[in-house]
């Protein structure tokens, strides 16, 4: 029946249900329009809400780890017990139902869930990782009157462990989370969270390892002997400068003592290599590396170069020891910030600013004889070293400057004992060229060529670009590399002075050296935009492309590099440099992996 047949009562009966229907129709859609809008104010509320919470804890965390470091046990409760209630109250805000049921919708799911796991991992932090740091003793790991407590230390290594454990499963977890799709602002707060748990990670693994080799390696089980060589960073060599002065260090007991000191020239020079050298050294190094002690550091692999030094101290010395370390007096003005000046009979006193300059350039205008200038440095290592293990000193402010210098690859130490040298490999302590990795590592070495000292003038930059895939999923990588030296044209001393093979002995000859990635390639150089020929050879599995710069007074040169990855490799660069008296100034830039 149609419409039109309808009577006009009953019309109008139609169009009374109807208009009920589409009020019915209506008004659930306002409830439920209302309800959407009010959920969606409550997780903003709640979001804004845990928001100030993480805020607060992040302000917490950083006065806990300062009164940590501090020893401030009681203050450290305190701020713990403030800090918990702030990341609880974050984790419970971002895990009502409400909440839950946001991070499913389509638009903005991810990021509402990738919220509540940074609350997640920030509450397991202030619950399991920080309360044994909390308790434990930063005096513990350090020496007081020459000696370490082993007791202490051994008895502190549950909590350490307990606090490593924690850090790296809530890393773990936070990897986890995926960042494509996320809001900004969220997907920064997770790449922030990761690389904090990175650093702490950092931390809490060279703490833990610590109290692992320490009672053994400070004579726990017995007593131990080391080979300590300080780096001339004025004649450059791959791990920082030749070995000069050395020490004989002593420990048993926890108790640690300087025994014997000397000068590399006591160790003389071999007719032939100390211990076998493989085809591939002998390629890059020919034989100097087993034969003169100066040179067993051309490579950047440190535990070659202690081997070779260990052996050639055993043969001319005598004594054979368990392990060798090396420093340089850049960390040595690290340790000076944190302990104060020290004095050195008969020379100038020590200080944090001044120390670099005092050993590297005002030695060689007061002392004329490498004996003489030998010495010193020899006396002013066994300086600071009695002041780091005789002062009372602030546990942070010796943590930080340790941190720095092994950061920057300034202390190197390998052992003899293969299960502790395997538990180091891992670390930059180790100063260990990897044959795997999973970023492109492109190192950048330098040796001095012309038996100078120059290199306290050196000034170093180094940057480096990712550019195109190629069709076997590799890419191409830039690398432009900047010495400038501001030696004087005259008024050096001889032993500063070079050999003049550029005609000039104020010129500065570097040999610079440049490993590739792992499977990856050198391809071009140019040198000041022209091009330049490479020698070169192969270095646990790296590719190495060298060349001779000759850099004058006042001069810079310009040294450019193309080279290529393994095939699928990673986009990510990090570069691995010789350290020098002054920082490098350095830029990477990244990108991601082929394919991707």
């Amino acid at each position: 029946m149609a419409v039109g047949d309808l009577s006009p009562g009953r019309r109008a009966g139609r169009r009374r249900a109807v208009r009920r229907n589409l009020r019915r129709i209506l008004l659930t859609a306002l409830v439920v329009g209302c309800l959407l809008t009010l959920a969606a104010g409550w997780v903003g509320l709640r979001g804004w809400q845990a928001r100030g919470n993480l805020e607060n804890a992040t302000s917490l965390a950083l006065e806990l780890s300062e009164q940590v470091l501090d020893g401030e046990t009681a203050q450290a409760r305190r701020t713990l017990e403030a800090l918990q209630q702030q990341t609880a109250a974050a984790r419970s805000r971002t895990g009502d139902l409400g909440w839950r049921a946001a991070g499913s919708v389509p638009y903005g799911g991810r990021s509402i869930s990738a919220v509540r796991e940074i609350a997640i991992g920030v509450d397991e932090l202030a619950r399991r990782a920080f309360p044994p740091l909390v308790e434990l003793n930063p005096q513990t790991l350090l020496p007081t009157s020459g000696r370490l407590d082993l007791a202490g230390l051994r008895g502190a290594m549950p909590s350490i462990s307990e606090a490593d454990t924690a850090v790296r499963q809530v890393r773990e977890q936070m990897m986890a989370v995926p960042t494509a799709g996320l809001a900004p602002v969220v997907r920064d707060a997770v790449q922030r969270l990761l690389a904090e748990l990175d650093r702490l990670a950092d931390v809490t693994s060279a703490v833990r390892r610590s109290g692992a080799l320490l009672p053994a390696l400070l004579g726990g089980n017995g007593p131990r002997t080391y080979l300590a060589v300080f780096q001339n960073l004025a004649e450059p060599r791959a791990t920082g400068g030749i070995f000069g002065a050395y020490a004989v260090i002593r420990a048993d007991g926890g108790e640690v003592k300087l025994v014997k000191q000397g000068s590399a020239t006591e160790l003389d020079s071999f007719p032939r290599p100390v211990l076998p050298l493989s085809k591939e050294q002998r390629a890059l190094y020919t034989d100097l590396l087993g034969v003169y002690p100066a040179d067993v550091n051309l490579t950047p692999h440190f535990p070659t170069a202690a081997t070779l030094y260990r052996e050639m101290f055993r043969r001319n010395v005598g004594g054979t020891v368990d392990g060798v370390l090396a420093t340089d007096p850049v960390a040595l003005s690290y340790l000076l910030r944190a302990i104060g000046p020290v004095s050195v009979p008969g020379h100038p006193t020590l200080t944090a600013p001044t120390v670099v300059r005092t050993l590297l350039s005002d030695t060689y205008r007061r002392l004329d004889q490498p004996v003489q200038q030998d010495n010193y440095f020899a006396a002013s290592a066994r300086a600071v070293f009695d002041a780091l293990l005789k002062r009372p000193v602030n546990p942070r402010a010796v943590a930080e400057a340790l941190g720095t210098a092994v950061g920057e690859r300034r202390i190197l130490f390998w052992s003899a004992h293969p299960a502790e040298q395997r538990e180091l490999v891992a670390t930059r302590l180790a100063g260990v060229l990897p044959e795997r990795e999973t970023v492109n590592n492109v190192g950048v070495f330098l040796n001095d060529g012309s038996g100078a000292k120059l290199g306290y003038y050196l000034q170093r930059s180094a940057q480096v670009s990712v550019g195109d895939c190629r069709a076997d999923g590799s890419r191409e990588l830039r690398l432009r590399l900047t010495l400038r030296s501001t030696a004087p044209a005259s008024g050096l001393s001889e032993s500063v002075r070079g050999l003049a093979l550029s005609g000039d002995p104020y010129t500065a000859r570097v040999l610079v050296s440049v490993f590739s990635p792992v499977r990856g390639s050198p391809v071009a150089a140019r040198l000041d935009g022209r091009a330049k020929p490479m020698g070169g050879g192969v270095e646990r599995g790296r590719r190495v492309g060298v060349l001779a710069v000759d850099i004058g007074p006042g001069r810079s040169r310009v040294l450019e590099v193309d080279l290529l990855t393994a095939p699928k490799a990673s986009g990510e660069v990090e570069l691995w440099l010789t350290p020098g008296p002054t920082p490098w100034t350095t830029r990477v830039s990244s990108a991601p992996a082929c394919g991707q």
